[in-house]
């Protein structure tokens, strides 16, 4: 048989892999000019009907979901030999197992990344569909229009209805993922069962390894002693082989992850601080505060002006910013030790509509805070910050022509509508040289994230 070129309006590009009964290609749909990926039946099972029954019912299921955190079926077809085919949304940015290849993950990221997956499984339960074999490779990585990734559970080639699972008499599931029901026949199944596959989900992006069979699975501090115990008991609970033990939903187990989350990569306080609300935004008080001693300037700018220039007190470091947000500046710089790098005061300014609103997450500000810091690894410092109160909603990478690094982002905080973006700049073309940390609160308007970046000068 020939090699497939096209199929339908889908110009095929590359083979992106290939499962026990499909293969998916990446392919550009020419009428909407986008990529997608299209599975295929394969041949050696074109004439199995009950194969072909169960290849269709992916489509249908992943259809049924109807949620962004699953991946979207666009189309479905047939070829002229009979064969099914698929069309679903292409994920650009890999899986979760490209991510670990390298070695476990920070503590923070898995434990939210696990999180969102949790969600995604939620999802599916909600409409009555239980998974049955999640793992790394199965979470894919999408980077939107907009730059900011999105996570997606994808394959439900082993998925079924919530009301048939129950009746489920065959074995099913990946090796070290499966809970005991799964892989004795006739124990039938619940969503429980994906919250085990969950908790072994999270259990590989921490200690980078695969856990043992139910019942005989090692703790994982064993394999990473800095695991803090809270950790260690919410994956275990997950991967309890009695599922009555394990975790009731996977919104549940979700839930507990995030605040774990949060207090894993939320700095130590200096000093005691209450907050309205009981939400932590990290480092509001280096915007506001670490200018301690330092006026407030209003700024004056021309009416028709669409960006106010602004620097700090020692004229080195300067940036643009919308001028709507250029009313109030403080700019008698900070020090890193609040990040958990070197002590020293280094330049910063901290320009807003209203900085006095900045540390509570449940009002509209709109402003920016930009700190330059010579010593330490800025990058991992601003990987590991976490917002209590909040909702983490992606990350993206960054390249400009002066600076390049990563945008981390959060919403929902404490109620309010706005969002907390963190991003920390190196020179885009690798030299050594001066850092800055970025940290911008942002209600409305579209996001000015890369346009303030771009703009970040350091002199001198």
């Amino acid at each position: 048989m020939q090699p497939l070129e096209r199929i339908g309006r889908y110009r095929l590009e590359r083979r992106l892999g290939g499962g026990a009964f499909g293969v998916v290609w990446l392919a550009h749909d020419d009428v909407l000019e986008a990529p997608v990926a299209v599975k295929v039946l394969s041949e050696n099972w074109a004439d199995r009907l009950d194969i072909r029954e169960r290849f269709l019912s992916e489509a249908r299921l992943l259809r049924r979901a109807g949620s962004s955190r699953v991946v979207q079926v666009y189309d479905i077809g047939e070829l002229p030999d009979g064969r099914p085919y698929f069309v679903m949304e292409y994920a650009d940015s890999g899986t979760l197992a490209d991510r670990i290849t390298t070695g476990p993950l920070p503590v923070a990221e898995a434990l939210r990344l696990t999180a969102l997956t949790a969600r995604a499984a939620a999802a599916l339960h909600e409409a009555g569909i239980v998974h049955r074999d999640i793992k790394p490779s199965n979470v894919l990585l999408r980077t939107g229009p907009d730059g900011c990734t999105r996570l997606l559970l994808a394959d439900l080639g082993l998925a079924k209805s919530l009301a048939q699972a129950s009746g489920l008499t065959t074995a099913a599931g990946s090796a070290g993922y499966a809970p005991p029901e799964q892989t004795e026949p006739g124990s039938g199944i619940d969503a429980r069962a994906d919250v085990y596959s969950l908790g072994a989900l999270g259990y590989h992006l921490l200690t980078g390894t695969v856990p043992a069979p139910p019942g005989k699975v090692q703790r994982p501090d064993r394999l990473r002693p800095d695991l803090p115990p809270e950790v260690q008991r919410a994956l275990m609970r997950a991967m309890e082989p009695d599922r009555d033990r394990r975790w009731p939903t996977a919104e549940a187990f979700a839930d507990e992850l995030d605040r774990l989350a949060g207090a894993s990569s939320a700095p130590a306080p200096r000093r005691p601080r209450r907050r309205r609300g009981g939400a932590v935004l990290a480092l509001a008080a280096v915007a506001v505060a670490g200018a301690a001693g330092a006026a407030t300037t209003l700024l004056l700018r021309h009416p028709a002006a669409a960006d106010v220039t602004v620097q700090d007190s020692t004229g080195r470091l300067h940036a643009a910013v919308p001028a709507a947000w250029g009313r109030q500046l403080r700019d008698a710089g900070w020090n890193p030790e609040e990040l958990g790098l070197p002590a020293g005061r280094e330049p910063a300014l901290a320009v807003a509509d209203d900085l006095s609103r900045w540390q509570d997450l449940s009002t509209s500000v709109n402003g920016a805070f930009i700190g330059l810091s010579e010593h330490g690894d800025l990058s991992a410092k601003v990987r590991a910050l976490d917002h209590t109160g909040c909702h983490y909603q992606s990350s993206r990478d960054y390249r400009g022509t002066v600076w390049q690094g990563r945008i981390r982002t959060w919403d929902d905080c404490d109620g309010g509508k706005g969002s907390v973006t963190e991003a920390a700049l190196a020179p885009a073309d690798g030299a050594d040289g001066p850092q800055v940390y970025v940290q911008l609160r942002q209600d409305g308007g579209g996001d000015r994230t890369e346009r303030i970046l771009d703009s970040v000068r350091v002199t001198g």
